[in-house]
């Protein structure tokens, strides 16, 4: 009988996610984080700055303050970069908060609200340590104050909108709904970190950056809140 249970599909199928799911789970982790320490170092030791030039010029006219495309995309690319101000993500944030405390879905609530402010922190840090000062290549569309890297709208979008969107997703039980949601945070986080290097406000390595750490940070606080969440769970049954 132990045999046949072990020899059954759905305990190879189990067996086989509690070995792929800690791997992919370290994956997701380390490869962004990985890429942004390869990146803070070609920043660092100034090996980007033909790579970040060349992007920037190419989103110009010959008039280094006119971005390529009509005046209307201009204005567009404006309403998507707001998406990812501090004003915009405090606002959705707050909100969201707020239904989730109203479901009682306090857990959620929690990990949302700790992976902004934290992710917030880690930003603003590293913009201190680092001290980059923003593109002085091409114009500023929009008004920018504080350092440059990594982007702010690009590192907390991702952790916004991604932490929300796997939120999201984790109450759908139809995959391509749970596709969807991801599909649609993910999209929105490339979105508004393009728009950072179209306006000119960032350097292409600022935006990478800030996508690896967003990235990293969100994956690590879902981890974490989902562990810590099954622990309860265990010593409730116990």
């Amino acid at each position: 009988m132990r045999l046949m249970r072990a020899l059954h599909p759905n305990t190879w199928i189990q067996l086989a996610r509690r070995e792929i799911v800690p791997i992919a789970v370290l994956f997701g982790v380390a490869t962004p984080i990985w890429a942004f320490a390869e990146i803070a170092e070609e920043v660092g030791e100034g090996d980007a700055r033909a790579f970040d030039e060349s992007v920037l010029l190419a989103l110009r006219t010959s008039d280094h303050a006119d971005p390529i495309g009509p005046r209307w995309f201009e204005n567009a690319v404006m309403d998507v970069t707001a998406l990812g101000g501090f004003t915009v993500l405090a606002l959705v944030t707050s909100l969201a908060v707020g239904y989730l405390l109203a479901i009682r879905r306090r857990g959620d609530a929690l990990l949302l609200l700790v992976a902004t402010l934290g992710g917030t922190a880690i930003s603003e840090g590293l913009k201190i340590g680092f001290n980059r000062t923003r593109p002085d290549l091409v114009a500023h569309i929009v008004e920018t104050t504080s350092m440059s890297f990594p982007s702010g709208h690009a590192m907390l979008s991702a952790v916004t909108y991604l932490t929300l969107g796997a939120v999201i997703a984790h109450t759908q039980q139809r995959a391509a709904l749970r596709g969807y949601v991801l599909g649609a945070a993910i999209l929105l986080t490339v979105l508004i970190g393009m728009s950072r290097i179209y306006l000119g406000v960032h350097w292409p390595t600022d935006v990478l950056a800030g996508w690896c750490l967003g990235a990293a940070w969100a994956v690590i606080c879902w981890v974490v809140a989902t562990w810590l969440m099954r622990d309860q769970e265990r010593s409730l049954e116990a």
